[in-house]
C-alpha cells in the first residue's frame, strides 16, 4: 500500500491487533507511525530493535514484599496509554525478538500490562533491501497483521508541499517521477530514497540558492543515486541559465560540450530520451509531416551528441530490460544512419 493508505488501515487494525509494516529504507515507515500516534492523541514510544538487549525489555529484578518480581524499564511501563513503536524488530537478535513475543500479543512485560487504548506497531526493512534483516520466527510472525509500504511519488509530492521541500527538488521530481526511489545496491554507495532526497532539500536550504556548482555537486552525490545526482546538478543548471531541451531541439544553442557540464549534458540527454518516448508514434506511417521532421531533427542531434559524448547518445536509444523503449522505425532509422552507435551499444 501507499503511505497515503497506511493511516485509513492503521486506524482500523493497530487499535485492536499489532501491525508490521515492511518496506525499503528510506521510505518514511518511521515518519508514517509517528504521524499516525501524534493524529490519535498518544505519544509514541519508540524502541529500536538492533540497540536493545532482551533485559532491557524484560527489566531488573526487584524484591517487593519479599518477593521478587521484574521491573519493566520507565520507557515502557506507562500510566497513559500510548504508541509503542517496534522499529527494525526484524533486525533484533533472536532472544530480543522472543522477548517481544508476550508485548506484541497480550500487551504485556511480566506483571505490566499496556494501559487500554495503546496500540504496539513494528516496522523493518525486508532481506531483500540488502538491508540488516534476520529471519522473523513463525511465532512471531503469527502475532503480528503484516503490510507491505510502497513509495509514492504523489503522496511524496503532495506531502513536500506542505513540508518545505526545496522546490528545485519538487520540481525535478515532478519531472521525474521515477528517481524518488530506487532498490538499494549491492555495494557500498548511495542511492536515492524519499528520506535521501528530504536530506538533499535540507543541505540545500541550509546553503541558499546561491550555492556553488561544486558543493551542488558534492551534495547531490552525497545523496542520491550516481545518475539522478548527475541529472539533479543538470537541472539545476537549467533553472539557473535558462538552458532547455527546447532551445537545443529548436537550434538555438548546440549540446553543452564543456567537461564542467557533463552533468547537464546527461540530464539533456535523458530529456531527450524522453521527448522521445512520448512523441514519437509506434508507427511511421501514423506520423504526420510535422513529427517526420522532428524525427529527422532528432537523429541529426544524436549525431552531434555522440561527436560529444557517445555514452549520453547511446542513454537516448538504450533499452529496458532488453525491451526497445523508442518505436522500432525510429531505430531502424537511426541504425541506418549512425551504425557507430547502434554499434556501440551492441
Amino acid at each position: 500500500m501507499t503511505p497515503a493508505e497506511l493511516p485509513d488501515l492503521l486506524l482500523h487494525v493497530a487499535v485492536v491487533r499489532p501491525v508490521f509494516v515492511w518496506g525499503a529504507p528510506g521510505i518514511g515507515k518511521s515518519s508514517l507511525v509517528r504521524q499516525f500516534a501524534a493524529s490519535l492523541g498518544l505519544d509514541c514510544v519508540t524502541l529500536v530493535g538492533t540497540q536493545l538487549a532482551a533485559e532491557d525489555l524484560i527489566g531488573v529484578p526487584e524484591l517487593r514484599d519479599g518477593r521478587s518480581r521484574f521491573a519493566p524499564p520507565e520507557s515502557i511501563a506507562r500510566d497513559e496509554p500510548y504508541c509503542l513503536f517496534l522499529d527494525e524488530l526484524n533486525a533484533s537478535t533472536p532472544e530480543v525478538q522472543k522477548a517481544f513475543y508476550s508485548l506484541i500479543l497480550d500487551r504485556r512485560i511480566g506483571a505490566y500490562e499496556l494501559p487500554a487504548g495503546s496500540i504496539v506497531i513494528g516496522a523493518g526493512n525486508r532481506a531483500t533491501d540488502n538491508a540488516l534483516a534476520r529471519p522473523m520466527a513463525s511465532a512471531l510472525v503469527n502475532r503480528l497483521v503484516h503490510v507491505h509500504l510502497r513509495a509514492s511519488v504523489d503522496d511524496w509530492l503532495a506531502w513536500a508541499q506542505g513540508a518545505g521541500i526545496h522546490q528545485w527538488v519538487v520540481d525535478y521530481l515532478s519531472e521525474r517521477p521515477d528517481q524518488l526511489w530506487v532498490n538499494p545496491p549491492k555495494v557500498e554507495e548511495t542511492f536515492s530514497t524519499p528520506r535521501s532526497w528530504h536530506m538533499l532539500s535540507d543541505a540545500l536550504r541550509s546553503y541558499g540558492d546561491e550555492i556553488a556548482d561544486q558543493t551542488l555537486r558534492l551534495l547531490a552525490t552525497g545523496t542520491l543515486s550516481p545518475a539522478h545526482a548527475a541529472g539533479f546538478c543538470g537541472y539545476v543548471k537549467i533553472v539557473r541559465h535558462r538552458y532547455g531541451l527546447d532551445a537545443v531541439v529548436r537550434g538555438d544553442v548546440g549540446w553543452p560540450a564543456a567537461p564542467a557540464d557533463r552533468d547537464l549534458l546527461y540530464f539533456l540527454a535523458e530529456a531527450f530520451r524522453a521527448r522521445l518516448v512520448k512523441e514519437l508514434p509506434a508507427s511511421k506511417e501514423h506520423a504526420s509531416p510535422a513529427m517526420r521532421q522532428f524525427a529527422h531533427r532528432a537523429k541529426a542531434l544524436l549525431v552531434e551528441l555522440a561527436e560529444i559524448s557517445l555514452e549520453c547518445a547511446q542513454l537516448v536509444i538504450a533499452t529496458d530490460d532488453g525491451a526497445p523503449v523508442l518505436p522500432a522505425w525510429f531505430l531502424v532509422e537511426v541504425s541506418r544512419d549512425l551504425p557507430r552507435l547502434v554499434a556501440a551499444r551492441t
